[in-house]
């Protein structure tokens, strides 16, 4: 007997398994989905090929480097000379960092600036170190209690004296940019300060006199001389050759004449 078309195809319906028409159904979604993202990661991969070639097409070589700054102690033909090594370099591919620390390296550069300038150039900023204190005969130490120099050629004089041993400077130049100010304000210049071998500490100031701090409770005497002995020698700065703060209250005076007067524990000896 024959079935009409339409049973026909009502029949091949049936006989066609169910999981084949899922399967089907799938595999259509699956690449309906791959295509557009088969189409996204392909315009990401051109994109990045574009974008390292129009790398290249730019990394030129550095051709023109220009220097600004105020300073006094570099000389040009020292800039030039850390600079040279990099000209070669590519504007995009050369090393900031590598060239800043070489500028650095020179002697009164404090800090070093370095950007780049298209299309294939470098702008420098140069910042020199401004010399606070001499430490001992021929270092220079900058603001912030650094010693950045430790053979000058030129000292200058009106620059107060930093002394102590090896590995001190730190500590000693703490001490200076603490006190320098404290004792400016009472009229008082500080022009010298010495931490021997034995730890002791001692004062000079710019009228003369030296004041003796010792080894112990440095700070506390320090604060004595400022509340107590500073105001009292200001008027009498010339007659007084050293103040003694080394007892355990009090202080002595040693004076230019013989005489010797001492306040507080007049009676007692200083103690280290």
């Amino acid at each position: 007997m024959k079935l009409p078309w339409s049973a026909k195809r009502n029949r091949r319906k049936q006989d066609t398994p169910a999981g084949v028409s899922v399967l089907t159904r799938v595999g259509r979604s699956l690449a309906g989905s791959i295509r557009p993202a088969l189409a996204v990661a392909a315009l990401v991969v051109g994109a990045g090929i574009m974008a390292w070639a129009l790398a290249l097409s730019f990394d030129r070589p550095i051709a023109q480097v220009d220097v600004g700054g105020k300073f006094q102690r570099v000389a040009p033909v020292q800039i030039e000379e850390a600079i040279a090594p990099f000209r070669g370099a590519g504007f995009l591919s050369a090393d900031l960092d590598a060239l800043r620390a070489a500028l650095e390296s020179i002697p009164w550069v404090d800090r070093a600036r370095v950007e780049r300038r298209w299309p294939n150039g470098l702008h420098v900023f140069i910042t020199e170190h401004v010399p606070a204190a001499r430490w001992g005969e021929h270092g220079l130490m900058n603001t912030r209690g650094e010693l950045f120099l430790r053979e000058a050629h030129y000292i200058p004089p009106e620059l107060p004296q930093l002394l102590g041993p090896e590995g001190t400077e730190s500590q000693v130049a703490q001490l200076y940019l603490e006190t320098f100010p404290r004792l400016l304000a009472i009229g008082m210049r500080l022009t010298r300060v010495e931490l021997d071998p034995r730890g002791a500490w001692q004062l000079q100031l710019a009228n003369g006199v030296s004041v003796r701090l010792g080894r112990q409770d440095t700070h506390a005497r320090l604060e004595r001389f400022l509340r107590v002995a500073g105001p009292l020698i200001a008027t009498r700065a010339g007659e007084v050759n050293y103040v003694d703060l080394r007892y355990s209250s009090g202080f002595a005076v040693g004076w230019n004449a013989p005489t010797r007067v001492a306040h507080g524990d007049e009676d007692a000896t200083p103690d280290v």
